[in-house]
């Protein structure tokens, strides 16, 4: 890890958060030519950004009849700021030449039973109406594994280890001209006459502006907009290797990430360890302060579960470790951005699709900053007020019941 903050620290733009968002937006206003601090309570990448499913999803989350139905006038620029986050993160790939094991095998919105096949082909026809590149069809053609029926296929994007995708922006970012301070969590963000102070526990920071790039940790700051987002633990897992011919014969040919129909859906990565990684399918909300915590042994086993019903042939595999992080919830499902005051922004871009969206609008936001003037793509989440109803879904009663909900339709699909 980097040093902690010490004493007095000036800058242009002070950024807090060491996350994709974070430490996309502190890369770009380093490029064009600000003097930038990033402050990051553990180290750069370590939360919820290296531990995620590892799909660079290329269509917006949720379901598009309700996204369009709720956001009319937004809803095609949803879709095209989902394709576009999908293109810039894979030039950020090559250009900073970061080793994370990506493969642009697609990504399919997958099926397990007759009422998640329907679901499916829903969303494909809409998409498409919508100008997306997707395809529906059956798991056989798609090359998935026996289990799944069929789905939507996302053509654009693929599958990489989070992890190291992190790590390399993280080497990009000390390789940069921006200050890394990590081991520093941040107390307090403060505007003032001359711009802000950010404290720390053995510091602070003056800039002219800030960024909050704190996803799923916002709630830890009184300047943070109330209600801004829910933050849930999602839970991962991953097997022991799978021999190539035991995997192929699963009839998972393609290697496209998966993630079921499911009111809280199930994922699932082919690695390029010959492992599977596997999660979500149980979400868990915070209870009080987000702080560190170790994967449920229950939720765990559901995984495991879940995991062998769908690979019946692969029972044998043990499962090698498991993981969590905490993830942003917004209450529209949407990413959202805008200003505190004058000289604080913003950034929530989670919502299960942070890994492609995050860095895109992280430096989005950063032009804006330093242009003062936005992007199509970074105005269609832009919020000109920093109001957000409460966000009733995320809460652990609700979660339980939406975990019930689907092992009942499993259990009649079986």
């Amino acid at each position: 890890m980097t040093a902690a903050l010490e004493g007095e620290v000036t800058c242009d733009v002070a950024v807090v958060g060491g996350g994709y968002a974070g430490m996309a937006a502190a890369l770009r206003l380093a490029e064009r030519g600000a003097d930038v601090v990033l402050l990051e309570a553990g180290f750069c990448g370590g939360g919820a950004s290296s531990r995620n499913a590892g799909q660079l999803g290329s269509v917006p989350g949720g379901d598009p009849q309700l996204l369009s139905a709720l956001h009319p006038r937004r809803f095609p620029g949803l879709v095209r700021l989902a394709e576009e986050a999908v293109g810039f993160t894979e030039r950020l790939i090559d250009r900073h030449g970061i080793d994370c094991d990506y493969e642009r095998t697609g990504n399919v919105a997958a099926a397990v039973s007759p009422g998640q096949l329907r679901t499916a082909r829903k969303k494909a026809e809409m998409f498409r109406k919508a100008g997306v590149n997707v395809e529906f069809g059956d798991g056989r053609d798609l090359g998935l594994p026996d289990a799944f029926l069929g789905g939507m296929l996302e053509p654009v994007g693929g599958v990489m280890d989070p992890g190291k995708f992190a790590l390399g922006l993280r080497r990009a970012l000390l390789a940069s001209a921006v200050k890394v301070y990590e081991r520093t969590p941040v107390q307090a963000v403060e505007p003032t006459g001359a711009g802000v102070t950010v404290a720390a526990p053995r510091g602070h920071v003056r800039a002219e502006k800030a960024v909050l790039a704190t996803n799923a940790y916002s709630r830890d700051l009184a300047i943070a907009p109330k209600r801004l987002a829910a933050p849930v633990w999602v839970s991962m897992i991953e097997t022991e290797p799978v021999p190539p011919d035991r995997l192929a014969a699963t009839g998972w040919t393609s290697r496209s990430g998966l993630a079921t129909q499911h009111a809280i859906m199930e994922s699932y990565r082919p690695t390029r360890r010959d492992t599977i990684v596997t999660g979500v399918r149980r979400l868990q909300a915070a209870r009080g302060a987000v702080r560190t915590r170790r994967p449920d042994p229950a939720v765990v086993s559901d995984i495991t579960d879940g995991f062998r019903s769908r690979f019946p042939a692969l029972r044998d595999i043990a499962i090698r470790r498991a993981w969590g992080g905490w993830i942003a919830m917004t209450p529209s499902w949407l990413p959202v951005a805008g200003d505190v005051t004058r000289n604080v922004s913003y950034l929530i871009a989670c919502n299960g699709h942070g890994l492609a969206q995050a860095p895109y609008l992280g430096t989005l936001l950063a032009d804006r900053l330093v242009d003062g003037k936005g992007h199509d793509d970074l105005d269609t989440v832009w919020r000109r007020r920093p109001r957000f109803a409460p966000a009733l879904v995320f809460n652990a009663p609700v979660m339980r019941t939406l975990w019930a909900y689907d092992r009942r339709a499993d259990r009649k699909t079986g």
